[in-house]
C-alpha cells in the first residue's frame, strides 16, 4: 500500500475521525476509516505516532500471587468487561508518572515498584493508531472508589484460578484476556 493523503472529517472533544487514502499493488484507491487521539494529522510521519498516548498497568500484589483487575463498565460495550487499570498520560507526564495517578485515580492503590515496561504498541490497530506502554509492576494499598464520576470501576485482586474462571465467563479487553490467559496457565 502507498499513502496518498489524510483527511480528517470529525473533530471530537477526544478522538478524531480520519479517512486515510491508499494506493493498493493493483493501482486502485482504498479509503481507510480510522480514528485518533492526535487532532492534526496531515502526513504519514504524524500518523505513525513515537510516544505513548496512554499507560496499561500490569501490577500484581506483593506475594506475586494475585493480578489486578479493574471490572468497568465500558460505555461502548454497555456492559461490565474486565481490563487492567490503564489511562491517557497528560501531557507534560513520563509513562511512570501517569501509572502512579492512573493507579491511585482507579483504584486507591499506590504503585510500590516498576520491574518493566512492555514498550510501545497499539490499543486497537484495526482502526486506531492510538499507542500504549504497558507498565509492570507491583501495587500496593487498600481499595477505594475512583476519582472519577463518569468511571464505574469495581478493582480487584484475583489468583490464577479466579482469573481461569472470570476468562470462561465474564467479557473481557483483549490484551488483558490475553495476559491473564497466559498468566493463569503458568
Amino acid at each position: 500500500m502507498k499513502f496518498k493523503k489524510i483527511e480528517k472529517i470529525i473533530e471530537g472533544d477526544f478522538i478524531h475521525r480520519y479517512d486515510i487514502t491508499y494506493e493498493a499493488a493493483d493501482g486502485s484507491e482504498k479509503v481507510y476509516e480510522m480514528i485518533s487521539r492526535d487532532k492534526d494529522i496531515r502526513t504519514l510521519e504524524e500518523l505513525q505516532p513515537d510516544k505513548p498516548d496512554a499507560v496499561v498497568l500490569i501490577m500484581h500484589d506483593e506475594s506475586g500471587e494475585r493480578v489486578l483487575l479493574n471490572k468497568e463498565f465500558r460505555l461502548a460495550t454497555g456492559e461490565w468487561v474486565y481490563n487492567f487499570p490503564a489511562g491517557l498520560i497528560d501531557p507534560g507526564e513520563e509513562p511512570e508518572e501517569s501509572a502512579g495517578r492512573e493507579l491511585w485515580e482507579e483504584t486507591g492503590l499506590t504503585l510500590k515498584s516498576i520491574e518493566d515496561f512492555i514498550p510501545l504498541s497499539f490499543s486497537a490497530v484495526g482502526f486506531s493508531n492510538e499507542t500504549n506502554v504497558c507498565v509492570v509492576g507491583t501495587a500496593c494499598g487498600e481499595f477505594r472508589e475512583s476519582t472519577s464520576v463518569v468511571e464505574e470501576i469495581e478493582p480487584g485482586w484475583y489468583t490464577k484460578a479466579q482469573v481461569k474462571e472470570l476468562i470462561r465467563n465474564y467479557p473481557f479487553a483483549a490484551r488483558t484476556q490475553a495476559y491473564c490467559y497466559v498468566w493463569s496457565r503458568s
